[in-house]
């Protein structure tokens, strides 16, 4: 739309310079066309001056009888050539001394404006229409179109004395001027067409490409670079807005959580490339499983294969076929032998084993789990019961939601225990009570699960984030609940995570929260979110070391934390002796002191 505007504008531009530039020339044409013709008279009445008239002749009283048929004579000559239709010879108050119509001689012609800027020895000249007045005296004129001319007859020392009146047909004139700015205009045209031609093919070629490169932008994010298959996030967004679909029409949907076996090994033994051939042979039999659903590649060596309106032995015969043909599959790198490739697999299906997507995955995860226990190349279906059913709130929910973090990005799952762990011990410094504290924990656990629908290319980067990366990125706290919305009695858990970014001065995200505007829940796992975070290896940082964690942590207390929340959380880590410290051997980093920041 914008190219659209801005093709058109200049076109628009082009127009309206194109006349421009015709209505320029053609008045320069026309006025150096009429300049032309006066330079020239005014050479021709020089020489006639010069060479025929006498001073006498210019007296008040004009020629002498004798002389007046002779100077009519000579100025009837003029005449006779050039297109000259009248000259006259006049006298400053406009009394006609001389002209080639004899009967004009003595008559006194209206003393015009071009005629006084004449005897100011500026000589005037305009091109006239029909109904314009002609300022002749004496026989009406026989052209429609005249040009009329004042030239100035001086003296010695250059001062007029005498004008020379004078009228030419303009037709031949006229008739240059529109043909010279006829081909003005079509060379004009000519090239304006030339031009918006070429701006045409240039505009369309930049919006073929701008939307070719948003296409593949847009895709990008929605797909794995490596099988072209949808990733992680995508999938995950697209079975939740299935899930709902069915939930509004009873419907169902099956999932299959396909996981390759002893991929790492490939990978550790055979390199990068030969693990990269294997992935996408298992992913080209995946993909044939999905033509009438979905796949995606839902972790390094994971692939999720959806289908609404497919129960369990529908997804377990789907993936029948797939084990069968990965049993003819084989590969050999260098001088190994023939090698075998095999899955295990997790089915479930909605609403048989869950009721949304977060206990759906869960129980797809957790049967995978099992198929891989079992010694891989197995097939698991997620078992139904009071007992074994996958139920909200339960280990295994919470077991799946991490599993699914891990899957997306490992960091994310190591800080979201981080901060369980930080979130719990600053909730004891408080005295918080036992259910709370319990509560603080899954929320800790659970508080970056959003980030799972997040584009890797995002939330990988290694560098800072534009302005609408970081405003994506931001939303991961609005996914995360609408996560775990549907798990009961979780409006606790709920604010934590999604109010684990406001801010105590009330510039954080994504409402903007201030002060105790905050919900408690999310004023602590900020101070362990900011903690961890300082204190990790990022994608784009090195983890900073204890002391200087505490100080920059410090430094935030009344802007970005609150401040009360902020000693409580550094005076335990400095005095407390099982503070709980960032590392796998944290005695290593740092030991706690009596006084430290």
């Amino acid at each position: 739309m914008l190219l659209a505007i801005v093709f058109g504008f200049v076109l628009v531009l082009v127009g309206v310079t194109a006349s421009a530039l015709v209505a320029v020339a053609s008045a320069h044409l026309s006025s150096a066309t009429v300049n032309g013709v006066v330079s020239r008279d005014a050479s021709l009445v020089e020489l006639f001056v010069n060479q025929n008239l006498r001073v006498s002749d210019l007296d008040a009283d004009g020629p002498s009888a004798s002389r007046q048929p002779y100077l009519s004579r000579l100025l009837a000559s003029l005449t006779a050539k050039d297109g000259i239709l009248r000259i006259e010879i006049r006298w400053k108050d406009g009394r006609v001394l001389a002209s080639d119509a004899a009967d004009a001689v003595g008559l006194v012609a209206t003393a015009s404006e071009e005629m006084r800027s004449a005897l100011a020895g500026r000589p005037r000249a305009a091109v006239l229409d029909a109904e314009d007045p002609a300022e002749s005296v004496g026989p009406a004129l026989p052209a429609t179109s005249l040009v009329r001319e004042f030239l100035p007859i001086v003296d010695s020392e250059r001062k007029p004395i005498a004008v020379v009146a004078m009228w030419r047909d303009a037709g031949t004139l006229l008739a240059d001027i529109d043909a010279t700015r006829r081909d003005i205009m079509v060379v004009t045209l000519a090239a304006g067409l030339l031009l918006a031609i070429v701006l045409f093919v240039v505009f369309r070629s930049a919006q073929t490409r701008l939307s070719r490169q948003h296409s593949q932008l847009i895709d990008a994010t929605r797909r794995d670079a490596l099988t072209a298959m949808l990733n992680h996030g995508a999938i995950v967004g697209i079975l939740a807005d299935e899930i709902e679909a069915a939930r509004l029409r009873s419907g169902r949907i099956g999932v299959a959580l396909v996981d390759m076996d002893n991929f790492r090994l490939f990978n550790d033994t055979h390199g990068h490339e030969a693990a990269d051939e294997v992935l996408l042979r298992v992913a080209e039999l995946v993909e044939g499983e999905g033509a009438d659903g979905y796949v995606a590649r839902y972790g390094p060596d994971e692939f999720l294969l959806v289908r609404t309106g497919a129960d369990v032995p529908a997804m377990e015969a789907s993936v029948a076929r797939l084990r069968a043909g990965l049993a003819d599959l084989s590969v050999q790198f260098g001088d190994s032998e023939r090698l075998p490739v095999s899955v295990s697999v997790g089915i479930c299906a909605y609403p048989d084993h869950a009721g949304s997507v977060t206990e759906l995955l869960s129980a797809a995860a957790v049967a995978v789990g099992e198929a891989k226990a079992s010694g891989g190349d197995t097939v698991r279906v997620a078992q139904v019961g009071e007992e074994e059913r996958v139920v909200s709130g339960s280990f295994d929910v919470l077991h799946g939601l991490v599993i699914a973090v891990d899957t997306k990005d490992r960091y994310t799952k190591r800080h979201s225990e981080d901060v369980a762990r930080y979130a719990v011990f600053l909730a004891e410094r408080l005295d918080l009570d036992e259910e709370l504290r319990k509560t603080i924990h899954l929320a800790g656990l659970l508080h970056d699960v959003g980030k799972i629908g997040i584009p890797d290319v995002i939330l990988r980067k290694p560098s800072k984030l534009t302005a609408d990366e970081y405003g994506m990125f931001q939303q991961h706290v609005a996914l995360g609940d609408a996560i775990v919305r549907d798990v009961p009695n979780v409006e606790v858990v709920r604010a934590g995570i999604r109010h684990h970014h406001e801010r105590w001065d009330g510039k954080g995200y994504l409402e903007g929260l201030e002060g105790e505007g905050i919900p408690l829940i999310g004023r602590i796992l900020a101070v362990a979110d900011a903690f961890s975070a300082m204190t990790t290896t990022r994608p784009y940082r090195k983890a900073l070391p204890v002391e200087e964690a505490l100080k920059r942590l410090g430094d935030a207390a009344g802007t970005q934390l609150q401040e009360d929340l902020v000693v409580a959380f550094i005076t335990g880590l400095e005095t407390a002796p099982n503070a709980p410290m960032p590392g796998e051997d944290a005695s290593r980093i740092w030991t706690p002191q009596t006084k430290v920041a």
